[in-house]
């Protein structure tokens, strides 16, 4: 007998519109109760723990000792529901503003073998704002966290690190290019590969960091895809600094830099294994537009932090569909599109009294 988390998980990716506890109910012709569905969802907070327990086998079919963990953080947006601790306002970089919804920090594991690709979340964490205050010049009501995403984001690595999991990069953007995560990677023996800031102050020799004499990074002289050794302020130890300059699909012209404590990279090895930090907005992609992540109307805590879970496994399933269907999975998602038309169709003129042999005049 199929459990509820494998029903409603397929549920999620069969769905189009709005999910809902109903919904399913409806789907499985009243087999299986909303309210037996929504104490389901109810019943526990889901957590990265859970996650890595149910993934471990899948993933460590695919380990490889060059694999990247790769981070980033997405919000689903839940402009209408009740504010909590979870569901409430935070800064979106990709916006510039703030957005009101759930907060999402996300570690991907990024494996290759010679057969094949993987990239499966091995560690989540919902970002809550549990402390209430008031702005003293504006009397406006905000919240807080009582831990940082950089802080989550050390804790996470150390977490892969005690399951076991065999990686060497860790790959993020200048969110999470802090000194202290960058002495925290170095210190654990792996590489990382971030996005620097442009306004970061650098030397390039010894004798200048020890005077004091720093260089923003935008204003020192870098040649494009050629890496440079320098120092960066408040971080002891010799980086690797590499400049980028790309085109974007609006055909303006951006600059990019990047930061690793692996002296030993060429800018081609740079540009080729930061391009991999790309597949973490397409796991956000599809989260979003095939695992219904934001598609659910629940308004408790509990059942929201159950439902973005679900939709994570529902990701998963898409991710084991495709290393044995060689679809990716919008390809698989249109395919279902597909079918549920033709279904519907039938369906309507079912209704109609029509018999559709799909021959035109």
């Amino acid at each position: 007998m199929r459990n509820i988390r494998d029903l409603y998980t397929d549920y999620l990716l069969s769905s189009f519109g709005q999910v809902t506890s109903t919904g399913l109910s409806s789907v499985l012709e009243g087999s299986l109760s909303h309210d037996k569905i929504t104490r389901y969802l109810s019943k526990h907070r889901n957590s990265g723990k859970e996650l890595w327990l149910l993934v471990k086998s899948f993933v460590k079919k695919y380990k490889t000792e060059d694999a990247c963990l790769i981070f980033d953080d997405t919000i689903i947006e839940k402009a209408y529901s009740n504010c909590n601790s979870y569901n409430c306002w935070h800064w979106d970089h990709s916006k510039g503003k703030n957005v009101k919804g759930l907060n999402l920090l996300n570690c991907l594991y990024h494996s290759e073998t010679k057969e094949n690709y993987i990239r499966v979340p091995v560690g989540y964490e919902l970002i809550t704002k549990p402390i209430h205050y008031s702005e003293i010049a504006t009397k406006k009501e905000k919240r807080k966290s009582t831990i940082s995403k950089n802080e989550l984001f050390r804790t996470m690595v150390s977490q892969n690190i005690r399951n076991q999991l065999p990686f060497q990069y860790i790959l993020a953007d200048s969110w999470f290019c802090s000194n202290d995560n960058m002495k925290f990677i170095d210190k654990k023996k792996k590489t990382f590969i971030f996005d620097v800031k442009t306004n970061r102050l650098a030397a390039q020799q010894t004798g200048l960091r020890n005077k004091g004499q720093w260089t923003r990074i935008d204003q020192m002289d870098f040649t494009k895809d050629i890496p440079k050794e320098v120092y960066l302020k408040g971080l002891e130890i010799k980086v690797l600094i590499v400049k980028q300059v790309f085109t974007n699909k609006d055909k303006s012209v951006g600059v990019r830099y990047l930061v690793s404590n692996n002296l030993s990279l060429t800018g081609v090895e740079f540009m080729t294994l930061y391009k991999k930090r790309w597949s973490v907005e397409e796991y956000h992609k599809s989260l979003k537009q095939n695992s219904s992540i934001g598609k659910s109307p629940a308004s408790t805590e509990n059942t929201q932090l159950s439902h973005v879970f679900h939709s994570i496994l529902a990701y998963v399933k898409l991710e084991k569909i495709r290393l044995n269907t060689n679809h990716n999975h919008f390809a698989m998602k249109a395919k279902i599109y597909l079918a549920a038309v033709k279904a519907a169709y039938q369906e309507l003129n079912k209704i109609k009294g029509i018999d559709v042999n799909y021959q035109f005049a």
